[in-house]
């Protein structure tokens, strides 16, 4: 057994980022202020401090004179997942194959590696994990202020929903699992190569992989619109 030994701060953050992403903390749920302050040995101060930071990151909401909540997931932010995400996918991909760093492909790298690690030897939710952990630095590669932190809310919905594609019931959702590994190669490829055509292409058949088995989950047939195109305004 191995002994965490960083600050009683950064050890509630990876828990909480942990329990959220992993849909153990449910959406839309509160979070129990007083128990993770009895657990972590944390007053209020530091406590509301990891939370402000989650908020930032968009996986909890912060309201007034009352409890901390995690990130809710209503109907009407599934529709926008739906639209929004191949097309954000393929700007963050363009953007980091523009502006990627050596150090960043070096950690991109590590990530495929942990990536591999957890489909063979992790449960579903270490998979999902480690494929979001992937994602984030191409996140952080494309560099840019505005969308990144469009990009981050995406991840969080992606892995809270998305968790059903790590949990392959199928000879073919195996496949697709290491379909989704080979991708990652390739993308790492096209960034490393600065190739932004090729890292636009990849994100759209990267999405397109995921997409069936996280309809499986969240969409029994009841969301009729295209995915990836906008609303269609209403008419009076």
């Amino acid at each position: 057994m191995t002994t965490d030994d960083r600050p009683p701060r950064a050890r509630l953050y990876t828990f909480l980022r942990g329990e959220i992403l992993a849909a153990r903390l449910a959406p839309g749920s509160d979070i129990d202020e007083s128990a993770l302050s009895a657990r972590f040995g944390l007053s209020r101060t530091p406590l509301r401090e990891v939370l402000r930071q989650l908020a930032g990151e968009g996986l909890v909401q912060l309201r007034d004179n009352r409890a901390a909540r995690v990130s809710d997931m209503s109907f009407a932010t599934l529709r926008d997942f739906f639209v929004a995400a191949p097309m954000i996918y393929a700007a963050v991909l363009r953007l980091a194959a523009a502006n990627r760093k050596a150090p960043q492909l070096d950690a991109l790298r590590s990530a495929q590696d942990a990536f591999r690690q957890a489909l063979r030897s992790g449960a579903a939710v270490d998979r999902a994990l480690a494929n979001n952990r992937f994602h984030e630095i191409t996140g952080e590669m494309a560099g840019n202020i505005y969308l990144r932190p469009s990009f981050q809310r995406l991840l969080v919905d992606h892995a809270r929903i998305g968790i059903t594609f790590f949990r392959p019931q199928s000879a073919e959702m195996v496949r697709n699992l290491d379909l989704a590994a080979q991708q990652h190669d390739e993308i790492i490829a096209a960034i490393a190569a600065q190739d932004e055509d090729r890292a636009g292409q990849l994100a759209e058949a990267h999405w397109t992989l995921s997409r069936g088995q996280i309809e499986l989950f969240v969409m029994p047939g009841k969301l009729d619109l295209p995915l990836g195109a906008a609303p269609r305004p209403t008419t009076a």
